[in-house]
């Protein structure tokens, strides 16, 4: 499971997948060197995207 703490790094290791999700929510970011420090959380305030959201639609 996928957690708002996760680095969105580490959350692509485990679930490889989600990155057209997140894609989907506009972080187009997935790649950059920031994705390995930058939680899940921390980058859904960035891009102004509701964190429950984002991790109910990561999780399905």
């Amino acid at each position: 499971m996928i957690t708002k703490d996760m680095t969105i790094g580490e959350a692509l290791r485990v679930k490889p997948e989600i990155a057209e999700v997140l894609m989907g929510f506009g972080f187009h970011c997935i790649g950059c060197p920031s994705s390995q420090m930058e939680t899940l959380e921390e980058g859904a305030m960035v891009h102004g995207i509701d964190i429950n959201t984002l991790i109910d639609a990561i999780n399905k």
